[in-house]
């Protein structure tokens, strides 16, 4: 819902005052976490330490950052016919963003080996591409994109990982692959829920006009959601076969987690509940699941 608002206030000119109060910093507080867990987990498991793993985070946190004022710029350059008020603050929260993405990159550069420097520089590149453009046309909510977005975000881990032990190691891999797992999952369900709750109050506006109206949900969020919980009960399954019972725990607890989302979003009284308190149910679950993987993957 926080996305819709804040694409609703880029397309239209601002006030001075609310130019004033505009900040670019992440305002998505779910990616941030997707952005975030993972690096304390590599941080954790790699049983190292290097420097750069600092630069690794500032990094990081640049490139997330400078997503929404470099969208503002764009749709200036490209869409917009006037220009906005509040282009100016995006260019110079761009300025900044950027100063700290090249500086933590020299850095990187430096102490990275110089094919998996220039591999994840391709990456980050072809990735912030991608979202620039996808935020641009409004595009933002398809679920391929929300896919790609939990495998880039969560790809942070390969990169504590890279810096802290000079390689990435095998574990890695499978951390990454297991919290892109559960990020995507997690997306799908919060944009079902929102779903859920833009179609509960156009039936409740239909209803007060002509009882007999009715307006369907759109499910497709629900469907996908469905399905990526199917893949963690999957590997969970597989997890308890080749006996990583933490790690079959952690997937089992997610899977239930998110199914009992699912079901409580069919209640009125559920879809009620402030996305505020939805958020902070969302992150203790991450959290949960984030701790049985630490243990499993020690």
């Amino acid at each position: 819902m926080a996305e819709i608002t804040m694409d609703i206030e880029m397309n239209q000119p601002a006030t001075r005052a609310t130019r004033k109060r505009i900040r670019y910093l992440p305002r998505e507080h779910g990616a941030t976490a997707m952005l975030l867990t993972p690096i304390v987990c590599a941080a954790i498991l790699a049983r190292a330490w290097h420097w750069s793993e600092l630069a690794v985070l500032v990094a990081a946190f640049a490139a997330l950052s400078a997503k929404d004022p470099l969208v503002v710029l764009v749709r200036q350059r490209f869409v917009w016919k006037q220009r906005h008020e509040e282009t100016a603050d995006a260019a110079h929260w761009f300025t900044g963003w950027l100063v700290l993405l090249i500086f933590s990159g020299l850095v990187l550069l430096a102490t990275w080996p110089i094919k998996a420097t220039l591999a994840m520089g391709l990456g980050v590149a072809i990735f912030s591409a991608l979202a620039i453009a996808v935020n641009v046309k409004n595009r933002q909510r398809s679920t391929l994109f929300q896919i790609a977005s939990a495998l880039a975000l969560t790809s942070s881990s390969l990169a504590v990982c890279l810096s802290a032990t000079g390689t990435i190691q095998p574990w890695c891999w499978a951390l990454w692959l297991l919290v892109a797992l559960q990020a995507t999952a997690g997306i799908l369900v919060v944009h079902a829920r929102l779903d859920a709750r833009i179609a509960a109050k156009i039936a409740a506006k239909l209803a007060a006009e002509n009882p007999a109206q009715t307006a369907p949900a759109d499910e497709t969020f629900r469907h996908a959601a469905t399905v990526a919980i199917g893949f963690l009960l999957s590997a969970a399954a597989v997890a308890f076969y080749l006996s990583h019972v933490w790690i079959a725990l952690a997937l089992l607890a997610a899977a239930i987690g998110y199914a009992y989302d699912l079901f409580l979003q069919r209640t009125a009284a559920a879809l009620d509940m402030p996305l505020t308190k939805v958020g902070q149910r969302a992150l203790a679950l991450s959290c949960i699941y984030a701790l049985l993987l630490i243990v499993g993957l020690w």
